[in-house]
């Protein structure tokens, strides 16, 4: 261990000697918790407990110091009170102690002393080039036959298995190993990292990133110290391997106070679902959820598409699992005419055929294994859902070790649901062998879309993002136009969509009624006329759009009245934007806005004034690839509509993911935008869609002209 690099996270999930500073004879002690839990599971090191006023605990010789200790000490777990720590530290640098654990708490979490107190111990360690994981966590794992070291005070024993997992929480950390235990998930390391004073959730990643035995990545955060180092790390290994996430803290407060469409709609944790969805990172709603995904990653190949076969002894739990696949996107598959004929030679002739195949209640073990087998082999199937209710004259244990050898010999994925009893799930713990194994058919779809999901983000080609060519100079220009409240005069705001090579509808700016006139004229009718205001954000709102108007003295009457209405709300007009009249296409919107710590996120979806209502949006990030930002256009709810609805003409969706990207390009060159909306955004073919509508707002100070 002497040799490592420094900096390596070995000494600390690897170690040969282990030193526990702070136990006390107490068994209800934390120390003496975590000496028992390294004895139990037993560590393959030497053990060092550390207690200036015991001779021994746990039957293993206490020493006065880690200086009194004979041996080099590759992992010091300190657990002595909070003032204690740094001196603890201290010694153990001086002798050569290459990796920490620091169950204590008292830190960061207690306000400027305690982080003060924690900003020391990052200081020390990596000014000495070692690694410490804490404060303020429960500790290490890693169930490796040649280590079996449990440096946490858990009082359920981990199960050896495929999945690292990652804790933020230390007292979340003991429960996700209960339940893990409980669900018979296997780990292969588990870290909880309490304050993340120096060994961070990146870190942890890049240490599972090439290890063959960790095949699952899970991690339970409360926050993220680098989220975009985060993103860059995650997409990089989960072309390898996949990672699962819960994230709490998913409240949208922060959302009230944004004035954009972009920022109400784009709150934190939405941010974060599109940072964690673009990068290949499969995000659960709870511990439970993710359990159910992990379960299914670690003993499932992954499917080459989202054509299910659904088997079933039962009609209505069958019917449940078809709902519930359909309705996550999945595909019922068509199974082929040899295919039914193999299943009619077998089973009743009251069975149902069709997918989902209902073998009828009276399926036994047999009857389960030939139909899986030949569902299996089916060139239209690309995943199996097997669900048994259990019978009165078979043994599910039965029908599912048969499930598990067809299973085990398939190139597809099964999974199966098994309705039975508490006491059926109480034997299955640790039998890695089986495929996953769910109560209702619910889960088991979720687990099984995710799969699918997760194998069509592997096989999609990594793509640069494209560059364009801007007038920088231009958009520069109209950046140093932003009022007092950080927007863009509209026309300014126009012509920088201009420049950034965005279409947008021809429009004049207006000092006041006659040039309106004269503006629209230009134009040609019909046209537009929008009333420009201090503090005017949404006009519609404000009632100070006129549409539709045909001749000159339309255009001079609607500004006359649009100058009353605004006089009269207190935000007298300072002129008129005009703008050609557009008909057809379908109204969509495109926005940008920026995180305090993600940085700029991206929206699309269905526009005009309803757009916070019905919510059909989807985010991205940049840089985004080509591909990533036809799958932002393509995937929101009411994608079908761009496409032509019963005879209607249908949108450009390359046109406009080309607007996305461009959009894209823009956040990155110009980071001073802090939000921008289009909409609506009049999307029709690529000679016609464009700009209807459009405000950026910039942060203060932050433009200059060069």
């Amino acid at each position: 261990m002497r040799d490592l690099p420094l900096g390596s996270l070995d000494p600390i999930f690897r170690p040969r000697t282990v030193a526990v500073v702070g136990v006390s004879r107490s068994t209800e002690s934390l120390g003496r918790a975590i000496v028992h839990n390294l004895v139990a599971f037993g560590f393959q090191g030497a053990i060092y407990p550390v207690n200036p006023k015991a001779s021994a605990v746990h039957s293993l010789k206490c020493y006065p110091s880690l200086a009194a200790i004979p041996d080099p000490i590759d992992l010091a777990v300190i657990v002595v009170p909070q003032p204690l720590v740094e001196s603890v530290l201290d010694e153990g640098l001086a002798v050569g102690v290459r990796g920490f654990v620091v169950i204590t708490a008292g830190f960061a979490e207690t306000g400027e002393e305690g982080r003060a107190a924690e900003a020391r111990l990052r200081e020390k360690v990596r000014a000495a080039g070692v690694r410490m994981i804490g404060p303020n966590c429960m500790g290490v794992i890693n169930t490796e036959e040649e280590v079996r070291l449990n440096a946490t005070f858990a009082p359920v024993p981990p199960l050896a298995g495929s999945v690292g997992f990652v804790s933020q929480s230390g007292a979340l950390g003991v429960a996700i190993l209960n339940v893990a235990a409980d669900l018979g998930i296997g780990l292969t390391q588990f870290a909880s990292m309490g304050n993340k004073a120096d060994v961070s959730g990146n870190d942890l990643l890049e240490h599972w990133e090439d290890d063959p035995a960790t095949r699952v990545i899970a991690l339970y955060l409360e926050s993220f110290g680098n989220p975009r180092r985060f993103t860059e790390i995650a997409k990089r290994i989960g072309r390898k391997k996949p990672i699962l996430v819960v994230k709490s803290g998913r409240t949208a407060e922060g959302a009230r106070a944004a004035s954009s469409h972009t920022g109400a709609l784009a709150g934190t944790d939405v941010t974060v679902s599109a940072f964690l969805e673009q990068c290949g990172v499969l995000r659960a709603g709870t511990i439970q959820e993710m359990f159910d995904l992990a379960l299914a990653f670690d003993r499932c190949p992954l499917p080459r598409g989202n054509r299910v076969a659904i088997v079933s002894n039962a009609g209505g739990p069958a019917i449940m699992a078809t709902d519930a696949c359909v309705n996550l996107g999945l595909r019922m598959a068509e199974l082929g005419e040899s295919t039914r004929a193999a299943l009619a030679a077998f089973l009743p002739p009251t069975a149902s055929l069709a997918n989902p195949v209902d073998m009828i209640a009276s399926a036994g073990v047999g009857e389960y294994a030939r139909t899986l087998e030949a569902v299996l082999e089916d060139p239209q199937v690309d995943a199996a859902l097997v669900v048994n209710v259990t019978p009165i004259l078979s043994d599910p244990h039965d029908i599912l070790e048969a499930i598990a050898r067809v299973a085990g010999s398939a190139v597809k994925p099964v999974l199966a649901v098994m309705m039975a009893t508490e006491a059926f799930y109480e034997g299955l713990k640790g039998d890695a062998h089986l495929p996953p194994v769910y109560r209702f058919p619910e889960p088991a779809a979720r687990a099984l879309a995710q799969l699918v999901r997760y194998a069509a983000w592997r096989e999609r080609p990594e793509e640069p993002a494209p560059r364009f060519d801007f007038a920088a100079e231009r958009i520069r220009a109209a950046l140093t136009t932003a009022g007092e409240d950080g927007y863009l005069p509209p026309g300014e705001a126009f012509a920088l969509l201009e420049a950034a090579g965005v279409p947008v509808a021809r429009y004049r700016v207006a000092a006041g009624r006659e040039e309106a006139v004269a503006a629209a004229r230009a134009l040609g009718f019909p046209v537009v006329v929008k009333a420009i205001a201090p503090g005017l954000v949404h006009k519609t709102e404000a009632k100070a759009v006129v549409l539709d108007l045909d001749d000159e003295g339309d255009v001079a009457a609607a500004c006359d009245g649009l100058a009353a209405r605004m006089a009269g709300a207190g935000a007298p007009v300072e002129g008129f934007l005009v703008q050609e009249m557009a008909r057809g296409g379908h109204e969509t919107i495109f926005g940008l806005s920026t995180d305090p710590r993600w940085g700029p996120v991206l929206m699309f979806g269905l526009g005009g004034k309803y757009v916070e209502v019905f919510r059909d949006v989807r985010f991205g990030v940049p840089p985004l690839g080509p591909a990533e930002a036809l799958d932002v256009v393509r995937g929101i709810r009411g994608a079908a509509l761009l496409d032509g609805v019963r005879g209607e003409a249908g949108a450009d969706a390359a046109a406009l993911a080309e607007v996305l990207l461009r959009l894209a390009q823009l956040a990155t060159d110009f980071p001073e935008i802090v939000e921008l909306d289009v909409n609506p955004y009049l999307a029709a073919d690529r000679a016609t869609s464009r700009a209807l509508d459009v405000r950026v707002r910039v942060s203060s100070g932050a433009v200059t002209a060069g």
